[in-house]
């Protein structure tokens, strides 16, 4: 098999032997993501990777950055960019509308020291906020609620996400989560 610049490699699904002359990036740990590892076999809490999440007492081990009181902060496992945070609350409910009030405001603050931590962190110049609601809208996770928090930087949409279909990250998601866990704030938060 050829080597180097004189390699060739196949597209695929093209006939054995019809080379398309381009290189490809393997990224073979987010086959555990397409193949539903982590993802809830049921709708119940006592299946869902964000409630087992909100109840370890190790922070570091599930990726948690933040608590409050109502609400806390996770990374995501399978993150656009460097820094994707999650925000949700620690009760199981699935619609935004099932929220009380003080998990309403507690989403929304914890959403915005989010963004001051990356800001400070990471020096994001712009942000993705959203929910996805309900599978039907794309939520990897429909029965517990979530915010994405998706750092941005001009030009971070490079060549690779939309030739490649792959996204480089700097650095290890356990440094990302203690870099964020160091810098967030906690003064006046439970």
């Amino acid at each position: 098999m050829p080597t180097g610049d004189d390699a060739v490699v196949e597209a695929p699904g093209a006939l054995a032997g019809d080379p398309d002359g381009l290189q490809r990036l393997w990224t073979p740990h987010r086959a555990v993501y397409l193949g539903g590892e982590n993802k809830p076999t049921g709708d119940g809490a006592d299946t869902c990777p964000f409630c087992r999440a909100a109840a370890s007492d190790d922070d570091a081990d599930v990726l948690v950055v933040a608590r409050g009181r109502a609400v806390f902060a996770l990374l995501n496992l399978y993150p656009y960019n460097s820094g994707h945070l999650m925000v949700l609350p620690y009760r199981h409910v699935a619609d935004y509308t099932e929220l009380t009030a003080d998990e309403g405001v507690e989403l929304g603050t914890m959403t915005a020291d989010a963004m001051r931590t990356l800001r400070a962190v990471y020096r994001a110049q712009g942000f993705n906020l959203g929910v996805n609601q309900g599978s039907a809208a794309g939520a990897g996770i429909a029965a517990h609620l979530h915010q994405h928090v998706v750092p941005r930087w001009t030009g971070d949409a490079n060549f690779l996400p939309v030739v490649g279909r792959t996204k480089t990250l700097p650095e290890l998601l356990a440094d990302t989560r203690k870099r964020l866990a160091d810098a967030w704030p906690t003064e006046g938060r439970a």
